[in-house]
């Protein structure tokens, strides 16, 4: 078939060379689907394209392209507008920030505009700067993508931009592959040197809401019989954290354990082995990891606030990230918690790759 007659799809996939969160969730989710259309051609770009290669795997409609450079002015700049020219490029696909000038049809996918709704959790320069960018970016794209009715409402409320297009976010099947718990425990256990643990899976900003986790798992004395385990990776600094946990006992300061960088399958594994999943947030655009834990059957409680609202199948442990007092309420139901595989077969149902991936092909044309 000549493939200069099928449409070419150019995927911005930077984010692949950091750690796991919401933004290659998605990518995964959605081009995991989307590249299964062999009439179209679909160019995948990051630094590291043999870790990229392993998410998406091989086809003979799939491209793999080297950036030269891991700076975000050269990638966006020199590296892109060269890929796109080279490649006669019909789609590219961005999230947030786009090239400052078209080369061709652009898609980008805001998540959240959480910067402008709750501005006291992020730094002014951050608002700043980004509040510029997305706007620009979204001015100059062709089609606007977001994740929730609640992104949406956001977007075309504060950039006044109408049909925004809705492509949810969805849990990765191997979330729903069945394991032995016991398994898992111990190989969590020989690794990583904990027994029974708490886990919350988030990138580091304030409105994640670390530092009131913390101070529950420390007055709550959740330290005597259990671990808490943070995984993601550094981006807004929280010194409130910081503070508390650099005043702890070395007793208690020991059952804490911080990972930044882990591969999907050890994220796989420590999401699984956990006794209970934290997702404590005080904003979000829709909030992948609760779903993800909830699908392997993991007891999971998890913030009411924002687009998380949606997930009312939690029931008594979803909880307001403003109360301390809520929070541990909603620790406690989900440490009994008995009726996990239901939510995950409700999860499996009402989020699907596929379904958003047909949303977002059609608009392709």
């Amino acid at each position: 078939m000549n493939t200069r007659k099928q449409l070419r799809i150019f995927v911005d996939c930077h984010v692949f060379d950091g750690g796991f969160q919401g933004t290659t969730t998605y990518l995964k989710g959605i081009y995991g689907e989307l590249i299964k259309d062999e009439t179209k051609q679909f160019y995948l770009a990051a630094f590291d394209v043999e870790n990229l290669q392993k998410v998406f795997g091989t086809a003979k409609n799939v491209h793999y392209v080297r950036y030269a450079s891991h700076g975000k002015f050269y990638r966006l700049l020199i590296d892109i507008p060269r890929i796109i020219k080279r490649n006669d490029i019909d789609f590219a696909h961005f999230q947030y920030i786009t090239p400052p000038f078209k080369y061709c049809k652009y898609i980008n996918t805001i998540h959240d505009l959480l910067f402008l709704d709750y501005p006291q959790y992020f730094p002014l320069t951050y608002r700043l700067v980004k509040g510029f960018l997305f706007r620009y970016s979204a001015k100059l794209s062709d089609l606007v993508v977001t994740v929730s009715p609640y992104s949406k409402a956001q977007i075309e409320n504060h950039y006044k931009i109408q049909n925004v297009i809705v492509t949810p976010n969805a849990v990765d099947a191997a979330f729903f592959e069945k394991y032995d718990k016991k398994t898992i425990h111990d190989t969590v256990t020989k690794k990583y040197a904990i027994n029974d643990y708490l886990l919350f899976v988030s990138r580091w900003e304030p409105r994640k809401n670390h530092d009131m986790l913390l101070k529950v798992f420390v007055e709550q004395e959740y330290y005597k019989n259990y671990s808490l385990v943070f995984v993601g990776q550094p981006a807004i600094a929280n010194p409130q954290f910081d503070v508390l946990y650099q005043s702890l006992p070395a007793e208690v300061s020991a059952k804490i354990l911080i990972l930044n960088k882990v591969s999907f399958d050890d994220l796989l594994q420590l999401i699984r082995g956990a006794n209970v999943c934290l997702y404590p947030s005080k904003a979000e655009g829709f909030g992948i990891p609760p779903l993800e834990s909830a699908a392997a059957g993991v007891a999971t409680a998890c913030s009411s606030a924002t687009a998380m609202a949606d997930f009312d199948f939690f029931g008594n442990t979803l909880f307001d990230p403003d109360s301390e007092g809520a929070m541990h309420i909603a620790i406690q139901n989900a440490l009994s918690n008995t009726n996990t595989q239901e939510i995950s077969d409700i999860i499996r149902q009402k989020y699907d790759w596929k379904k958003s991936a047909y949303i977002l092909n059609s608009y392709i044309k």
